[in-house]
């Protein structure tokens, strides 16, 4: 079967495993979400990821969620630019996520990132997905 949106899809496997209180998630393995999962484990949502290659079976990232006293790191996550609407901000109009206490994921040309270090190195871009 197709996937239209791996990253939405990506985020929908972690939101649901959280739900359901998972110590672990596997996803199919890509560069970009590899470097979504990057931003997620700096910013301290995850605990981090592996990259799992098994003989003839594609090849999957098996991500370690993250909990503080029984309650998910990630409260909420939320996929912003889709492939049927895409959402750009230059770096003058990067919104703070719930006033600071989230992030939001971008894409931009020096690479993804998170908003502040995007704001750090003066660079927008594509708007993946909010954290909170």
């Amino acid at each position: 079967m197709a996937m239209n949106d791996p990253i939405g899809d990506m985020l929908t496997r972690i939101r649901n495993a959280q739900m359901r209180r998972r110590p672990k998630v596997s996803t199919p393995a890509s560069n970009m979400r590899a470097r979504v999962l990057d931003v997620l484990t700096e910013e301290g949502y995850i605990r981090g990821y592996a990259r799992v290659e098994q003989k003839g079976i594609e090849a999957e990232f098996e991500i370690e969620l993250k909990y503080y006293n029984g309650q998910p790191a990630i409260r909420e996550i939320q996929r912003v630019s889709k492939p049927g609407r895409r959402v750009y901000s230059p770096v003058k109009d990067l919104k703070n996520v719930r006033n600071g206490l989230g992030v939001a994921i971008l894409s931009t040309p020096k690479g993804v990132m998170s908003d502040s270090r995007a704001r750090e190195e003066n660079v927008g871009g594509e708007i993946i997905c909010n954290i909170f």
